[in-house]
């Protein structure tokens, strides 16, 4: 049989009884624990008894029903009550904020939260963020307790934001978070308030990498918002995990004067990588480009080349094609990974490569590019100079993330509100 749910906003309010049934006072918010439980139990009530907030632990409570809670036993603890590290209290930090629903990587609203006694323990069970949650909690309480539940989202995959509760001195799990994909993550971000995606990029930053990632994800809006107030060596590592060419576009979204000291606290591989991007227009084929791609000579061997593919910390999506170049290292051929894969061990990279592969030079703009990827059924598409060595390369990710309009997620809906 399944326990009964009890909504958090007909016990809270409610008459807190004494052993023999006499009012004593009011119950004023449930407390919980925030030890990682899927479901954590109740520690206790705080309740006003003759003008004082005080703290009944969870032991010296006998029933909890709708609009009365019932004690045993004949004293209580008559000091004031004070939150202790790691407390949350439900009513007062949880009702009617956000919290993050890890299925699905959306925000919801508390509008209830749901109670059950479970084995003989109380303990929250799930959130209700539909509006019947949120009447319910609005309306006169005997006229609330008669409104059903909405759809009911189980506290197990709920994480709540505590950052507007610094004696909590609790954060978001960082494990939670990297079960979520980064463009997830940074959907999160765009659609919270900028103290709720503080806390988020505080929690992955604990990753640099999946922080690095997330930052790529983010809008130009919400990168700048969240690098403003760092420093200028701490952004600096930031960039230098992130793909040049992202990097490359945040730089150019930064304040004149921050730029330089941003990139000379960059590491000089990654600085002179920015540098060279930083030449070129951001909406041309030199600004989108990749600067980081595998080429090799012509004469590798297929079994060389996917030593070489494994060995290489080229970003995927560039990978899936690995280029050749002659003598002088002009481009002369491209392999897609699919053919090299298929191929004879110890055939030659010529062998293998398409010749006279399609290219742009650094100033073609982006409609000369979609036109070439698209005629020629390209994912990744060669930068080159006026010598035809290759510069870099456009991805399609790149292409895309150019010609969506900004704030796309929000009007779509991706990063909107789950009411």
């Amino acid at each position: 049989m399944a326990p009964e749910i009890h909504h958090l906003s007909s016990i809270v309010g409610s008459s807190l009884l004494g052993r023999k049934g006499d009012r004593i006072g009011r119950v004023e918010d449930l407390v919980i624990r925030a030890n990682g439980a899927p479901h954590p139990p109740l520690a206790g009530l705080v309740v006003r008894v003759g003008g004082r907030e005080l703290f009944v632990p969870i032991e010296r409570v006998w029933e909890i029903h709708p609009h009365r809670v019932q004690l045993q036993g004949e004293t209580l603890n008559l000091s004031r009550f004070e939150r202790r590290p790691g407390e949350l209290l439900l009513a007062r930090d949880l009702s009617a904020r956000h919290l993050i629903n890890l299925v699905g990587a959306r925000l919801i609203r508390a509008n209830e939260i749901e109670l059950a006694e479970v084995d003989g323990t109380w303990q929250v069970v799930g959130v209700d963020p539909s509006s019947r949650g949120a009447i319910r909690r609005l309306l006169p309480r005997a006229f609330g307790a008669k409104v059903a539940p909405g759809g009911i989202v189980d506290w197990e995959s709920i994480e709540p934001f505590v950052a507007h509760i610094p004696t909590a001195r609790i954060r978001i799990p960082y494990r939670k978070l990297a079960r979520l994909r980064p463009a997830q993550i940074a959907d999160l971000v765009e659609a919270a308030s900028h103290e709720e995606g503080r806390e988020i990029i505080e929690a992955v930053g604990l990753n640099r990498e999946l922080e690095a990632d997330v930052f790529e994800e983010l809008d130009d809006e919400h990168q700048v918002e969240f690098l403003e107030t760092r420093t200028d060596e701490d952004a600096g590592r930031l960039l230098a995990r992130m793909e040049p060419d992202d990097a490359a576009d945040l730089i150019g979204e930064l304040e004149q004067e921050r730029r330089i000291p941003i990139l000379e606290a960059m590491p000089a591989p990654q600085q002179a990588k920015l540098r060279r991007l930083l030449n070129y227009s951001s909406d041309s084929a030199g600004g989108l480009m990749s600067p980081d791609f595998l080429a090799l000579s012509e004469g590798t061997s297929v079994e060389d080349a996917l030593h070489e593919i494994r060995a290489s910390s080229v970003a995927e999506e560039t990978l899936v094609v690995i280029y050749e170049i002659d003598s002088e290292g002009r481009l002369a051929g491209a392999a897609p990974l699919i053919r090299l894969v298929r191929a004879n061990p110890t055939s030659r990279l010529s062998d293998v490569a398409e010749n006279d592969p399609v290219c742009v030079e650094a100033d073609a703009d982006i409609h000369e590019i979609v036109r070439k990827m698209a005629d020629f059924n390209l994912s990744t598409l060669p930068v080159v100079d006026d010598n035809r060595c290759i510069l870099g390369v456009v991805t399609v990710d790149d292409v895309l993330e150019e010609m969506i309009p900004s704030g796309w997620r929000r009007e779509t809906g991706i990063t909107s509100l789950d009411d």
